[in-house]
């Protein structure tokens, strides 16, 4: 079944559809999934999407990312997951999930309304000589969704054309050592109290630099995405370090898969004007070292002047990011028909 679209929060261009999902308590769950339709006079031809997925604390609010995606000719869909951004509801735990295979059912939701709306879009349709087919997706996953997005992509081969990482969450900081030690004491608390609230320090060193309202560029709700994050819970905590366990493992990806980080981190408890252009969140040089973990093709591209999300940063380096990303993109999924990079049987997809 198509999805019922209705207007976004974002204005002009966005529109979002509310996904039901079951639930383990049964009482149901809901994500929102937001697409980009610009109106251009020029429908894009193809049937190529991509699903962009948040990360913690977060919501979708770059329309720059929608119309970068937009003018490469790919339709730009985003996925609000359930206790997050459109799809929080009163009464809900912002944030939080006991398993990061919770977020699948809505996933799988959001790939099948995009399959179904594809050929429905007044944006796209089949080129001269093409006939309609199913859309092609990748998807994009930025911090904890980029973890959620490599462990999802693990679980369903042959769905995805590529991957694209933005600052994944991949490893605890400077060594899985780290996780070992502090998952020895919070595993046994996430299996009998998983909503117990972890007291840990709060900054807010990420949205002082990517705020309008302190010294970013950026304006994104303060409830939705709120300038302390949402309050960290032992069961999301176990949820993430036993899905980075599962990446250290390996995850065996077979589609080319594009990891983009900042080229380096800072971190301390006091305020310095570098933060600005750094990655304040994770440490890229363990998330550098774990990103060969993923597939057996993966691209690292890492950006001076870039903060953790990097599509967030300043122009100098936001606009670094977007070319690195336009190059791959064109190299792995653009490329002519016949060339590498084309079709499903390119990214190792039967």
């Amino acid at each position: 079944m198509a999805p019922v679209w209705q207007p976004d929060i974002l204005g002009p261009g966005f529109e979002f559809s509310v996904l039901q999902l079951p639930s383990p308590g049964g009482t149901g769950q809901q994500a929102a999934l937001v697409r980009y339709v610009p109106g251009a006079a020029d429908p894009l031809p193809g049937s190529h999407a991509v699903l962009c997925l948040h990360g913690w604390s977060d919501y979708f609010f770059n329309f720059e990312l929608a119309a970068f995606w937009h003018r490469l000719g790919v339709a730009f869909y985003a996925l609000d997951m359930h206790n997050y951004g459109r799809s929080l509801r009163g009464g809900d735990l912002p944030g939080f999930a006991a398993d990061l295979h919770d977020y699948d059912d809505e996933i799988d939701a959001a790939i099948a309304a995009v399959r179904a709306d594809m050929p429905l879009r007044p944006d796209v349709r089949p080129g001269p000589g093409q006939l309609p087919g199913p859309a092609r997706i990748t998807m994009m996953g930025h911090s904890a969704g980029g973890l959620v997005a490599a462990l999802w992509a693990a679980g369903h081969p042959g769905q995805l054309e590529a991957l694209v990482l933005n600052s994944p969450w991949l490893e605890m900081h400077r060594s899985p050592l780290v996780r070992h030690a502090a998952a020895s004491v919070i595993h046994p608390i996430s299996r009998f109290r998983p909503e117990t609230r972890l007291r840990l320090p709060a900054r807010g060193f990420y949205y002082r630099s990517t705020s309008k309202s302190r010294e970013g560029e950026w304006d994104p709700d303060p409830v939705m995405r709120p300038p302390e994050s949402f309050p960290v819970h032992a069961g999301w905590l176990s949820a993430v370090w036993r899905g980075q366990a599962r990446v250290a493992r390996g995850l065996g990806l077979e589609m080319p898969v594009l990891v983009l980080a900042s080229g380096r981190s800072m971190d301390g408890p006091v305020w310095h004007e570098d933060m600005k252009a750094a990655d304040v969140v994770l440490d890229v040089e363990t998330m550098a070292a774990r990103a060969v973990k993923l597939g057996r093709s993966v691209t690292l591209e890492r950006i001076d002047g870039a903060q953790h999300d990097v599509f967030l940063s300043r122009v100098g380096g936001r606009a670094d990011a977007y070319r690195r990303l336009r190059r791959w993109v064109r190299a792995y999924l653009l490329a002519p028909e016949g060339q590498p990079g084309t079709g499903p049987s390119a990214s190792g997809n039967a």
